[in-house]
């Protein structure tokens, strides 16, 4: 197999009303804002949410995650709307095993701009995205299993329950927690 470094991964593509790109320089101040809008939200299921206490931490995150983008250790993803550009949230790439190649699905939206189906939305894009740029053989999403919304997401996006892990991990809170582990395979 290439080297992942070498690949030619595109660094932006869109769905019908999402442009989903990797972090760049500059980012920070969108993202805090969209943290701010939103950490009564984040707060339960995101334990990095606290981090962000000001728009320099941001911008820290959205360049060491671009860097990661290009090393192709982690493809964070930010999700804007396509027609006034603002910005909605994040998702990505993440825990991949490039010699499979699998990737697991995270995703979040600013409360001011959920229910409106853009978590779907873009997680049926990067899946296909996964499949069809990366090679991918497996997708997965995990999420807690008390969190309802993330895991409807997963299954609108097209994705299938494979597993509940009893008390595999700690919550934000510090207590043992359920995980559920969704997942879509290459055709």
């Amino acid at each position: 197999m290439t080297s992942p470094i070498l690949l030619d991964i595109p660094e932006s593509f869109e769905s019908d009303r999402l442009l989903i790109r990797a972090p760049r320089p500059g980012d920070g101040a969108a993202l805090q804002e969209a943290i701010e809008d939103s950490l009564a939200e984040l707060r339960p299921w995101m334990p990095w949410a606290d981090e962000h206490q000001t728009a320099d931490v941001s911008e820290a995150y959205a360049r060491r995650a671009y860097s990661e983008f290009l090393a192709r250790t982690n493809l964070p993803l930010f999700l804007f709307r396509r027609d006034d550009g603002r910005f909605v949230g994040g998702s990505g790439l993440h825990r991949i095993d490039w010699s499979i190649p699998r990737f697991e699905i995270g995703y979040w939206v600013r409360t001011s701009l959920a229910g409106h189906g853009y978590a779907t939305e873009a997680a049926r894009r990067i899946a296909d995205f996964a499949f069809s740029d990366l090679q991918a053989e497996r997708v997965e999403i995990w999420c807690d299993a008390a969190n309802e919304r993330s895991a409807a997401v997963a299954r609108r996006a097209g994705f299938e329950l494979e597993a509940t892990m009893r008390r595999n991990r700690r919550n934000s809170a510090g207590e043992l927690a359920d995980s559920l582990c969704f997942v879509r395979l290459r055709n």
